[in-house]
Parts: structure tokens; C-alpha cells; sequence
């Protein structure tokens, strides 16, 4: 009996086994394969291949950094310093100056924002069907008014204003985080340097954290840039109001003081208040408006006009005077009843006290009336008091509506604060200037430092510096003292 042939066995399909796989697609795919170590290079496939047999010793567990801080991975600052073979911050050589940025970050816990994609807690919706106007439901909003939705199309801007951008802080930490310093060096890296200069180099101090918090999160930290950029591309001045710097500061919810690392930076010899809304809270005009009961709405329309006045919208002169005339008939003793209403701005007295222990002198020039601001300047100990005398009529007492003299008002400021500097023997370099209206931008102008103090926006814009906190002994951060530095000088 025949056997039947066996059919021939069928070979398997040739395939890369693990062993012959590498880590490059190209690698195993490529029909013509280099000898196995290039000759003047290494590449990455190389390296890869060859760690695949080597062990780390210790071996030590990796865990990637999402850019997110979380609670395996919080936010921290390392302490200690970095050395190297370069002088950035020493004395410049022969024939050359220092040419170094101070920008102090002041975190503003006070006033937190909110994701433009939240509703604001602080605001309640109006209720539907409540038959409010659109500018009582504008009121209650966090919109602008010259921001669309509207229902009037005559109140729609030409331009809508750009969108805010959104808050960062609340996403990376609550006070200055490392990610906040990170994003502003990466800004102010994208300005050129001066000719010759080839790198930036920073380095930051923590000058007050926030005690209230367990890990002490900074909230003022002062940087040093150098070297500052160019200036005839974009001067200190401009270099303030940039674009990109108001941006920041939306996003991380701080201010940005920006000044030239200079002698007189950390050596202020003279410091002038304004007094109404900065030395106090109140506006004292509107205070004496207060006590008049007829007419019912007097109180209101001087708050008006003194509101117009500090927004730059009404010439200061013709509008005191105009509120002046508003209070004739009020006793002349009403001055010294308004006294114990006053309320001191938070910070004002340990500040005029430090300031005192650095032999640094002061004045307060008020756009208000005489007899309060020497009374206060004597309560707190400051220098100099000037502010605008009213007429009272001997036989009466009572107000007769006329300003006695010169009003002080933007002009006048400047005047008395170059006036007092050239009395006490002071450079204008060394005088600081404090205000949060129009009609103290000359005298800001006039001085080495001018800080607008919880401002109106436009002295926000034209202001050397700004602080937005609830504190005025913050002004000391500005001249680079730390915390601990401050409760020295204000104990």
C-alpha cells in the first residue's frame, strides 16, 4: 500500500523578536543599518540603548511635574544662595555704572479676583421681574458701565473693552508664588537690554509674608534686575504703564512698583501726605456737608462735585470754591466736633513713627481746611500742615461760603512741597510724595517717588508707583526694608 506524501512544513513568518528590537522606529525599519556605534556621533537611540542594561544606583523614583502645584507637589521656596564667576550686583569697573531694576510685587489679599467664568460672590443678582433699571442692575454689577450687554444702544461702546484676563493666583497660591516671580522675569526678558549687555540676571528678597498662613507664603517680594532695559527703547516712565506690566498685574492680583536701584531709592529724607482719603478715610468737605439737613440733598451733590473733582473731571479750584459756598451759615465750631469722627487710615501712625526714628521728616498738604490738618498733624507729628483757610464771621461764628488766600490745590502742592525740600535742605530725589487724587499728580511729578494710595484710576496710571493694600505702613516695603526691619522701626 502506498503512503501518501506529507506536505512539505510551513515555515513561520519572519518577525522581530524582542531581542532585536531597538527603541527607533526608523532604526528596525530602514534597509540599510549603520555599524551599531556611529563613529563621531551618539545619538539619542544610542544613549537609550545603552542605559537599557545599566542600573542607577541609588535607584531613585521620578515623578513628573505637571506645572500644577498640588499637595505631593506644594509650591516652595528653597533657601540659600547660588555662586558663580560673575558680578552682576557688585560694583560696576572703572568707567562704567550701575544700571539695576527694583520691582517689588505687593500681592493684594484684600482684593481677590475671581475666573471671569465664576459669577462674583460679592454681587447678588437682581431677582428677574424686579423692575429695576438697567443702571440700578449696572450698579449692582461687576461689569463696567461701558461694557456690553446694555439695553440702550446709544450707551454701546464704539469699542468694547478687551476681555480681563484670567486671575492666576487663585490656581498657583495666594500670595507672590514662585510661578507668579517666574512669569515676570519671563516678561521683562522680552524687552531688549542695553547695547553690550547680553543677559539678565535677577535676584529676589522676600520682605513680608502672610503670618496668618501656615507655610508663610510671601506677599511683597523685591526683585533685582540687571541690567535694566534699554531706555531709549522704553524709559522707566513708559516702562510703568506698559501693556504687558497692567496685564500682570491683572493676572496675579498684585501692584508692581517699578524704580532705578539708586542711592536715594533706600535713603528718603522728606514724605508728603495728602490728607483726605489718605491720611484719613474720609473726605472732610463731605463731612460738613453731612450736617446740613436743608436742603435734604445738599450732602449729595457736594459728594458729587468732590467725587468729579478727585477724578480729574472738574478743575480743583472752581469746585472747592463752588463747595465752599454750599457750607456758608455752618458754625465755625463745627471744626473742632468733627475731630474725634476722623478716622485714621489703617498704618498712617507706626508709619509716621518709623519714619520719625529714620530721621526722615513730613508734611501734610490738604486740598481740605486749616483747622482740621494742624490739629491732625499735631495728633500724628508731622512737620508741616498747610491747607486753605475759610472765612468765619466775627460777630456770628459762622461760615460766610469765601476761602481766605490762595486755595491749595495741584499748583499750590507742588509749590509747598519744592518750598519745604529747599527749607530742610533736601534733593527733590529724596522726596516721596503720597496721594490718591487729581490734584496731587504735580506734586507726585515734582517728587523722587510719588505713590498713588488706593488712587483713582487716572493717578493709578500716572503715578510713579501704586499700593492697593488696606495698610500705609506698606510705603516702607518701597525703600526695601523687610518685615522684620518695620516692626523694629514702628515698635
Amino acid at each position: 500500500m502506498s503512503q501518501e506524501p506529507q506536505s512539505p512544513t510551513r515555515q513561520g513568518r519572519p518577525s522581530i523578536t524582542a531581542s532585536m528590537r531597538s527603541s527607533s522606529f526608523l532604526r528596525e525599519h530602514q534597509q540599510y543599518r549603520p555599524p551599531s556605534k556611529p563613529e563621531n556621533h551618539y545619538g539619542i537611540d544610542t544613549v537609550v540603548e545603552d542605559l537599557q542594561a545599566t542600573s542607577v544606583s541609588p535607584p531613585r523614583e521620578i515623578s513628573p511635574f505637571k506645572g500644577i502645584p498640588s499637595a505631593e507637589n506644594p509650591p516652595r521656596i528653597v533657601d540659600g544662595q547660588s555662586h558663580e564667576l560673575s558680578h552682576p550686583n557688585c560694583t560696576p569697573l572703572p568707567g562704567a555704572s550701575t544700571n539695576r531694576l527694583i520691582a517689588t510685587l505687593f500681592y493684594k489679599s484684600t482684593n481677590p479676583r475671581v475666573s471671569n467664568a465664576i459669577p462674583s460672590p460679592q454681587r447678588n443678582p437682581s431677582p428677574k421681574g424686579s423692575g429695576q433699571s438697567p443702571s440700578v442692575r449696572a450698579a449692582d454689577s461687576d461689569l463696567p458701565p461701558t461694557m456690553a450687554p446694555t439695553s440702550k444702544l446709544d450707551d454701546f461702546p464704539l469699542e468694547p473693552p478687551a476681555t480681563e484676563p484670567e486671575p492666576l493666583d487663585h490656581l498657583y497660591g495666594a500670595n507672590v508664588s514662585p510661578m507668579c516671580i517666574a512669569s515676570f522675569l519671563h516678561l521683562m526678558s522680552t524687552f531688549p537690554l542695553p547695547a553690550g549687555s547680553t543677559d539678565l540676571h535677577s535676584s529676589h528678597r522676600c520682605l513680608k509674608i502672610d503670618q496668618s498662613h501656615q507655610e508663610h507664603h510671601p506677599t511683597v517680594v523685591e526683585l533685582t534686575l540687571s541690567p535694566a532695559p534699554a531706555s531709549d527703547y522704553l524709559p522707566l516712565k513708559d516702562l510703568r504703564k506698559h501693556e504687558l506690566i497692567y496685564r500682570f498685574e491683572r493676572e496675579w492680583n498684585v501692584d508692581v512698583a517699578l524704580r532705578a536701584d539708586t542711592l536715594w531709592r533706600r535713603y528718603p529724607r522728606l514724605v508728603v501726605f495728602d490728607m483726605d482719603s489718605t491720611l484719613i478715610t474720609q473726605e472732610v468737605i463731605d463731612l460738613l456737608a453731612a450736617t446740613i439737613k436743608d436742603p435734604p440733598d445738599l450732602a449729595a451733590r457736594v459728594a458729587d462735585i468732590t467725587h468729579r473733582a478727585m477724578m480729574g473731571e472738574l478743575e480743583f479750584d472752581s469746585a472747592f470754591r463752588e463747595r465752599v459756598k454750599l457750607l456758608a451759615g455752618l458754625p465755625g465750631t463745627l471744626f473742632n466736633e468733627l475731630r474725634p469722627v476722623l478716622d485714621v487710615t489703617n498704618g498712617v501712625r507706626p508709619l509716621i513713627k518709623a519714619l520719625k526714628r529714620l530721621g526722615v521728616k513730613t508734611a501734610v498738604l490738604s486740598g481740605g481746611f486749616l483747622p482740621l490738618t494742624s490739629w491732625l498733624a499735631g495728633e500724628l507729628g508731622i512737620d508741616y500742615a498747610h491747607a486753605n483757610e475759610v472765612v468765619i464771621d466775627e460777630q456770628t461764628g459762622k461760615l460766610t461760603g469765601e476761602v481766605k488766600g490762595r486755595i491749595v490745590g495741584k499748583e499750590r502742592k507742588r509749590e509747598l512741597l519744592i518750598e519745604i525740600a529747599e527749607k530742610e535742605g533736601i534733593a527733590l530725589e529724596q522726596v516721596v510724595a503720597v496721594g490718591d487724587g487729581a490734584n496731587d499728580l504735580l506734586m507726585m511729578e515734582a517728587a523722587g517717588l510719588g505713590v498713588a494710595w488706593n488712587a483713582k484710576p487716572m493717578v493709578q496710571m500716572e503715578a510713579s508707583s501704586r499700593l492697593n493694600g488696606d495698610s500705609l505702613l506698606d510705603l516702607l516695603y518701597l525703600f526695601g526694608f523687610t518685615e522684620e526691619e518695620v516692626r523694629q522701626l514702628s515698635a
